[in-house]
């Protein structure tokens, strides 16, 4: 017997949908990921890649190969679903473990391969629609706390993918509620309607995803410009463009403040006794500390060699003696390969007034307290002057 027209029209837009996603698919590859090689435009070339084939298996239904191919494409479904959770995640952050990344799809598989498959085209439909609702939420909270100056696309793709949630979040729900052959299902929620609106945010959404792969690259060639390969921290230009800024906005709110100077004591005994990568794992633990000591919106940097500054704004010279105490504590608190004894460090702090002091003359006058703290046996910190406008 031939198909009811409500399947023909569920089969057509799931051809209509793969032949969409295999163009997207082919497009963004060669136009996007080969010249800008991101990490989020892998990510959601293997997103449509997954939409593609898992909607394909669909087309396997009330064949005999349905026992197979309806849990496979639930699988495969939440696994796009995840890739594209895990693209956004990688606009903010490193991308998510592999056992996050695969536990999703392996539950829905084993929960739809025990729900009888063969004659059940909705096998694990309630775990299914369950995990697209979660990881389509969990993509769109990703893009809505990306720092606002990442992306002038960000809020509306945010609230796209958002709305999408809210979409499959009611569809799960309708789900349990009555079952796929419920009236709201059939009305508002069933393959066919679901098929049509995926496929239009689909082609919308490709365009934006190209625009944001282009502003990873942009946003890492940044960061490599301005951070410090070895401790992630600030390198000196990118401290003092920051700073500059921060130096104005203190002063136009009258805010007080403090620079600080930090070199660690007879650091090149550590490379000459115990190598150059256990010099390197000490720096890395100074800058932690350094790190899980201030606040986020101060700022750390790697001055050059073993020293490193800090722009603590809100904090007096004597707050700031107080944190860079902090700062030691945790150096020496932290644990370092057998063998190797943390060193201990010199402090040269500068308080800022509102007197017209430039970064330069200001870090000159951290610079002479630090060089004070040597001279009177390291391991301390000293307060120098107020620096004076030149």
């Amino acid at each position: 017997m031939g198909a009811s027209v409500e399947e023909l029209d569920t089969a057509t837009l799931r051809v209509a949908f793969g032949v969409v996603a295999l163009t997207l698919l082919f497009l963004f590859y060669f136009v996007t990921f080969r010249r800008t090689r991101s990490v989020y435009s892998a990510w959601w070339c293997g997103a449509l890649a997954l939409f593609l084939v898992g909607s394909a298996a669909y087309l396997l239904d009330g064949s005999v190969h349905q026992v197979w191919a309806n849990p496979l494409g639930n699988a495969l479904l939440v696994l796009g679903a995840v890739s594209v959770w895990a693209g956004a995640r990688t606009l903010r952050t490193a991308g998510p473990p592999t056992w996050q990344i695969l536990a999703g799809p392996a539950v829905t598989i084993l929960v739809s391969a025990f729900d009888n498959p063969s004659i059940n085209d909705w096998s694990g439909g309630g775990v299914f629609l369950g995990m697209m609702t979660l990881f389509i939420g969990m993509a769109s909270w990703e893009l809505f706390v990306l720092k606002r100056y990442y992306s002038k696309i960000r809020q509306p793709l945010a609230i796209a993918s958002g709305l999408l949630a809210v979409y499959y979040l009611g569809r799960w729900l309708t789900f349990l509620a009555e079952g796929p052959d419920g009236p709201t299902f059939t009305a508002y929620f069933d393959s066919s309607i679901t098929t049509l609106i995926t496929l239009v945010l689909l082609v919308v959404v490709s365009f934006s995803m190209a625009a944001l792969s282009n502003e990873q690259v942009t946003h890492d060639l940044h960061l490599r410009a301005t951070r410090d390969a070895l401790t992630g921290l600030l390198n000196r230009s990118g401290f003092h463009d920051l700073a500059v800024n921060e130096l104005k906005r203190m002063r136009d709110t009258q805010m007080p403040g403090a620079l600080v100077l930090a070199d660690l004591d007879h650091f090149k005994s550590v490379n000459d006794t115990y190598g150059h990568a256990a010099g390197d794992v000490v720096l890395q633990a100074f800058a932690a500390a350094c790190e899980g000591t201030v606040r986020s919106t101060d700022l750390v940097g790697r001055h050059g060699g073993e020293e490193f500054i800090v722009l603590l704004s809100g904090a007096d010279a004597h707050r700031a003696e107080a944190i860079v105490a902090q700062m030691s504590r945790r150096l020496a608190a932290t644990s370092l390969p057998e063998g190797l004894t943390a060193p201990t460090v010199s402090y040269g702090i500068a308080p800022i007034d509102d007197d017209g002091a430039d970064l330069s003359a200001i870090i000159a006058s951290a610079d002479a307290a630090l060089y004070e703290a040597k001279s009177l046996g390291r391991n301390r910190a000293v307060q120098g002057l107020s620096a004076r406008k030149v």
